[in-house]
């Protein structure tokens, strides 16, 4: 195999065009389009974990719909077979295309403004509307007011409540004027303005001003032909969409367009096939597999393209953590740190031996209150992708259980750096421990060991059956051992021995 001649692997590419044009492979979701158009409302919103396609299917709709698109992006794709379908579609409407991922400031006055750059870079994509008679000097200042720069210092793009909250709508009615026809418009990434406002106290000053933006170019706007956001959570109609009718949902739990965010098992082997790497089959089954969107099981296509992206560099490389390393994974120690406040450590125990826990999931939900409850947790992780789910039992009661080996390692971690702080804090029982192992007084050693064991949860090796497994006990004792100062701890996997 002549790695210079295969198609590379997109890495961090979300965008449609550069994945078409510059010779990346490329899973193909453009049956989404006409699965989305027979189902679609006025308002649409997707959600899914992070790193599941979402960015990349919303470049893909841009380039689709938008006026003066390059149509041989999609030549020799599934929607290319819908001639009818493109023909009507393709190449026909304005498009409004933001991401808010980027609002991420530390403070209100600094997400508003990197809000305010977001929304006046989107607009500088049509100055063309400042140009002949379609639009009125009223209007192409309007226009104006949207992509006015500050230049006093560093460049930024600013706008007054008044003129922000309004900005989306303004540029689609500007836009409707021009062409002559509605406006799509998409917006990727809607929360994570919510959770960042959150994490950083000024959530309700975020909320209000989302729920404005929202509220005047989704629910008062005649120029809208429809909108599609993605997120990781459905937020509370109450909380940001108030005043919307029924935006239609396609969450985890829906079967509508259930099989394009993320890789199915078909694409996966189709994709090994490609760079010969049909041995690796089971290994990333194992590892990034295991996701259920509706009634389809999926692979997180994050973790498949960067495996392989590797494999391709070094064949034996064994598997690696890369989803669970694009974020703090804040949710699942919270989790955790439950434990005798409505969780069990059975129910964790359960959990990270591949087992399923019967929980009721509830996937309208607010930032602000996510950690409340041990419910809202248990909703939080599901809707996130730590937790998928193995069946339901109807009323909203689903069998959930950790989806692979990759999140399971995000649990065991989580576990041991519990258990760890808590042996740190335990100075009397520590010292207590080390001096039994020093004088060799074993039956002080066995006692102490199995009350720290009973403190901690359990890690079973059920969740994986191979004749090599991890040893808990080892772990466990390993990071008992570790505080101790002075002494050099050396892992024998094998015997699972550790010296001083």
């Amino acid at each position: 195999m002549n790695i210079a001649e295969l198609k590379k692997l997109p890495v961090g590419i979300e965008n449609f065009e550069e994945i078409r044009t510059d010779e990346y492979y490329y899973v193909d979701k453009t049956a989404m389009i006409k699965d989305f158009l027979h189902r679609r409302g006025k308002v649409n919103l997707f959600t899914r974990p992070r790193r599941f396609g979402k960015s990349l299917n919303m470049s893909m709709l841009k380039y689709f719909f938008e006026i003066g698109c390059d149509k041989t992006l999609f030549d020799n794709l599934e929607i290319s077979k819908e001639a009818a379908l493109c023909e009507r579609y393709m190449g026909k409407y304005p498009v409004v295309s933001i991401t808010l991922k980027g609002i991420n400031g530390a403070d209100y006055a600094t997400a508003r403004s990197l809000m305010c750059s977001t929304i006046g870079n989107e607009a500088m994509r049509f100055q063309f509307l400042l140009n002949g008679n379609k639009l009125t000097d009223r209007e192409k200042e309007q226009y104006r007011q949207l992509v006015k720069v500050d230049t006093s210092g560093t460049e930024s793009f600013i706008m007054p409540d008044s003129v922000l909250m309004g900005s989306l709508k303004t540029l689609s009615v500007l836009l409707e004027k021009y062409y002559g026809k509605k406006v799509i418009v998409l917006i990727d990434e809607y929360d994570v303005p919510l959770a960042k406002a959150n994490e950083q106290k000024y959530y309700d000053k975020m909320i209000l001003l989302i729920r404005n933006i929202f509220e005047q170019v989704l629910k008062t706007n005649d120029s809208l032909y429809f909108a599609v956001l993605t997120g990781c959570l459905r937020v509370s109609k109450e909380s940001i969409f108030t005043g919307l009718n029924n935006p239609s949902i396609f969450s985890i739990t829906d079967e509508d367009c259930d099989s394009y965010f993320g890789f199915t098992d078909d694409e996966v082997r189709k994709m090994l096939e490609y760079y010969d790497l049909d041995d690796k089959y089971h290994v990333i089954k194992e590892w990034y597999d295991g996701y259920r969107f509706g009634d389809t099981d999926v692979y997180c296509p994050w973790d498949v393209i960067n495996y392989v992206n590797k494999l391709l560099v070094k064949r034996t490389l064994p598997p690696q953590d890369y989803w669970s390393n694009t974020s703090s994974n804040d949710v699942v120690r919270r989790f955790i740190e439950k434990v005798g406040d409505g969780l069990t450590k059975g129910e964790i125990e359960m959990l990270v031996a591949g087992e399923t826990v019967t929980k009721e999931i509830h996937e309208d939900l607010t930032y602000n209150r996510l950690y409340d409850s041990i419910d809202n947790i248990w909703s939080v992780l599901f809707t996130t992708g730590y937790l998928t789910h193995r069946g339901t039992l109807g009323d909203r009661k689903y069998q959930l259980t950790i989806p692979n080996m990759e999140i399971r390692n995000i649990f065991k971690s989580q576990i041991m750096t519990m258990f760890k702080r808590n042996v740190e804090k335990d100075g009397d029982t520590l010292r207590a421990f080390c001096e039994a192992l020093k004088t060799g007084n074993a039956a002080e050693v066995e006692k102490l060991f199995t009350d720290y064991l009973e403190k901690t949860i359990s890690i079973r090796d059920t969740f994986v059956r191979k004749p090599t497994k991890e040893n808990f006990y080892h772990g466990i004792l390993l990071g008992i051992l570790g505080f101790k100062n002075g002494w050099f701890i050396k892992s024998n996997r094998e015997s699972g021995v550790s010296h001083s």
